[in-house]
């Protein structure tokens, strides 16, 4: 049974009438005649009785018809969707974040991607840099906006944001009503650190950060995400260095602070693997490049 047996059979079944069905189709009757009697072959029972009086349907005729208009119809959305994916109008793409971006950048992004393509669908995940790395690589992500420095081969990118540490600490603390301080003024206090399997780039970098200013600090606590790390210092249980986004998050007990000197910025990044010709993808990096600055955007 193929699709072309199925269109005669439908013409006719509403015509009635191989000529006017032959007419339709734009052919001649003997093919339609062939293609009736290939289908009834296929489906094992005449469709239509032809006598003097013309054509009209038999029981397993009529039964056949709403069948045959649901496989085409699906055949015709099938091919619809196949298309509309190819050319990126619908379709879904898995795309990991960190949680920072939740406060710079990943907002803007998401409303201007989805005014251009409603269509299409996002599935966010909520993920650590080096676990977004990871799925990239394997192919469970399509993109990830990650915080590191350290591209691995095989990856395209664009540099979304880039923003200054902070120094946070609980809001009673007496640092806290500084208007900026040195990196020093934290040596000695219990220190709040993101947790270096979660990003092992921004760990190494803030530990670098306080060696040159001339301490260790006193690690007491490593956590999965800043939104934690913040939440603890807001408890009076140690200080840290933050990304100066989280400011927005809006925790009542931690207060930021500037900090004097050259300390790294910590930037973030939308990855892909290299080669990706996906054209949902395509129109997701073109709304991320929207938001990027130009002398930050490339690939």
């Amino acid at each position: 049974m193929e699709f072309r047996h199925l269109r005669c059979f439908l013409a006719l079944a509403e015509e009635l009438h191989f000529g006017r069905a032959a007419a339709r189709l734009a052919m001649t009757q003997p093919p339609l005649s062939l293609n009736i009697q290939q289908l009834e072959a296929s489906v094992g029972a005449p469709l239509f009785v032809r006598n003097s009086r013309g054509v009209a349907l038999t029981p397993a005729g009529l039964a056949f018809v709403p069948r045959a208009r649901a496989l085409l119809d699906a055949a015709g959305a099938a091919a619809r969707e196949a298309r509309e994916v190819a050319q990126g109008v619908s379709g879904q793409l898995r795309v990991g974040f960190a949680g920072t971006v939740l406060y710079r950048g990943l907002p803007q992004i998401l409303r201007g991607f989805a005014q251009h393509h409603p269509r299409l669908k996002l599935v966010l995940r909520e993920m650590s840099s080096s676990d977004q790395l990871i799925d990239l690589q394997h192919g469970r992500l399509e993109a990830g906006f990650v915080h590191t420095t350290r591209v691995p081969p095989g990856c395209a990118q664009i540099l979304v944001s880039r923003q200054a540490f902070v120094a946070c600490v609980p809001a009673q603390h007496p640092l806290a009503r500084k208007r900026r301080v040195l990196p020093a003024a934290l040596a000695g206090e219990p220190f709040v650190a993101i947790s270096r399997a979660v990003s092992p780039d921004y760990h190494d970098r803030l530990l670098a950060l306080c060696a040159d200013h001339g301490f260790e600090p006193d690690v007491r606590f490593e956590l999965r995400h800043w939104l934690s790390v913040v939440s603890l210092v807001a408890q009076g249980l140690g200080v840290s260095l933050v990304p100066a986004a989280l400011q927005q998050a809006g925790l009542p007990g931690a207060a930021f602070l500037p900090l004097q000197g050259e300390t790294p910025p910590y930037e973030t990044r939308c990855l892909w693997r290299s080669g990706d010709e996906s054209a949902a993808l395509a129109a997701f990096l073109d709304a991320v490049r929207g938001f990027a600055p130009a002398s930050e955007s490339g690939a």
